[in-house]
């Protein structure tokens, strides 16, 4: 008899313990989790001021003590053939977050689309950043590189939560009710242009950056979060996040399922490509191919330095795999892509655990002229590999060899052979690329 009421007793005491457990799982879950709706009035940033370290330990210990499971919480499992799942006990709800990061000239806009052109479950951004530094170029705070990269990682929080208040800030003209035409390169977003985000057209407002498939009035902020919320993956893509380790926070947030993709080019193939697209900012460099002397103390060639320095740091942090970053980060070629297309976008979609959906494909195939029959793997790699390697019968032999002195540890990490004469650089037959695989 003693013993039977021993074991209800300490059933009970076992129930008040879950019990009080799950009350306060639900109070740190209720600061955790800030429910998304679409925004009716003026929001201000996103504050996790209130939300400390020791709510987001106490969730996941909470978690564990509840469901009798271990593991880390914040990272894919590390055992080889589990499901490609982040976080059995991730609060996006399946939701996956894709980052592509990149720098100008380096094909991110053509990458991008691999995710934009993946259907009706994905919300695609480009550029939203291009609005926060154009505002902070001239103000004060934007030479302060820590703020600058805060605001970038709580505006691209709020956008991969829906919440578009953030980044209406740095819009200008300021969005009047969440309405705007200024969104930079709404065209560029097929979730932008589609039913219900495309609203009927305004007589006489003028849109900088319209629709072009179809025609549709200045974009409605609400809409757009609505059509967010609806939709099974989100991604964005950027060439303004310059330090991979400013995005920790982001990567952390329990809300959240983030995966990132670095995608790098040769740096010799990005300057001279610059110089084509930006050629009234270019005019020294020119100057310089015609003298043939660069001096490398310039400012001209420390930029270029800082930059190929930022990109390799970046590459460094993710290829160690960081326990924040485990199998949540890759690093993509621009090369191997030009090669390889439809590969390399299976590749990016298993590494994202999306489905790479026929319509991705479809797009793939027609956009790089491939074939069904060729399996779209092999067929354009000598149509593409010209177009990748068409720099190299434009940049000076003087040029790409500032580019391998200064970027000479950025080239070797991303498998780049230097070249030592302009024969070298010009002859086909010499690969400038090292079969190398990045885990």
């Amino acid at each position: 008899m003693k013993t039977k009421y021993a074991i209800v007793f300490i059933c009970i005491v076992a129930l008040v313990i879950i019990e009080k457990e799950s009350n306060i799982l639900s109070r740190v879950s209720d600061k955790l989790i800030q429910r998304q709706t679409p925004q009716q009035t003026p929001q201000t940033p996103l504050d996790y001021s209130n939300t400390t370290q020791n709510d987001v330990m106490m969730l996941k210990m909470l978690l564990s003590k509840l469901s009798g499971k271990k593991g880390n919480y914040s990272n894919l499992s590390e055992e080889q053939g589990e499901e490609d799942d982040v976080n059995t006990y991730s609060l996006s709800g399946g939701r996956k977050h894709i980052l592509l990061l990149a720098t100008t000239r380096t094909g991110s806009s053509f990458v991008g689309e691999f995710f934009n052109q993946h259907g009706e479950n994905m919300f695609y951004l480009f550029e939203p950043l291009w609005h926060v530094e154009r505002m902070l170029t001239m103000a004060a705070e934007a030479n302060n590189g820590t703020v600058l990269a805060g605001i970038y990682r709580d505006v691209l929080q709020g956008l991969f939560l829906c919440d578009f208040s953030p980044l209406e800030k740095f819009i200008s003209p300021p969005p009047q009710d969440h309405v705007t035409p200024a969104l930079f390169r709404r065209e560029s977003s097929l979730s932008l242009c589609e039913e219900p985000v495309c609203s009927p057209v305004i007589k006489d407002v003028f849109e900088r950056y319209h629709c072009r498939t179809r025609r549709c009035g200045p974009l409605n902020l609400t809409l757009a979060s609505e059509s967010c919320l609806s939709k099974q993956h989100h991604a964005i893509k950027t060439v303004r996040v310059r330090q991979l380790d400013t995005l920790q926070p982001l990567v952390e947030d329990p809300r959240l399922d983030v995966r990132i993709i670095q995608l790098v080019r040769d740096p010799r193939a990005i300057l001279a490509s610059r110089m084509v697209a930006f050629s009234s900012k270019y005019q020294t460099w020119k100057a310089w191919a015609q003298d043939g002397q660069v001096p490398e103390d310039d400012e001209e060639v420390k930029r270029l330095k800082g930059n190929c320095d930022h990109i390799r740091m970046s590459a460094e942090v993710g290829l160690s795999q960081p326990r924040w970053l485990r199998r949540r980060y890759m690093l993509v070629r621009y090369e191997d892509i030009a090669r390889y297309p439809m590969q390399k976008a299976e590749e990016m979609y298993r590494f994202t655990g999306i489905p790479f959906s026929p319509q991705a494909r479809e797009w793939i195939l027609r956009n790089t002229q491939t074939t069904q029959e060729a399996s779209g793997i092999y067929s354009t790699q000598k149509n593409s590999s010209e177009q990748a390697e068409k720099w190299r019968f434009s940049i000076p032999f003087t040029l790409a060899q500032v580019v391998q002195r200064v970027c000479g540890p950025t080239m070797k990490l991303f498998g780049y052979r230097f070249v030592d004469d302009e024969n070298a650089l010009t002859d086909k037959s010499i690969s400038l690329l090292e079969e190398k695989l990045f885990h």
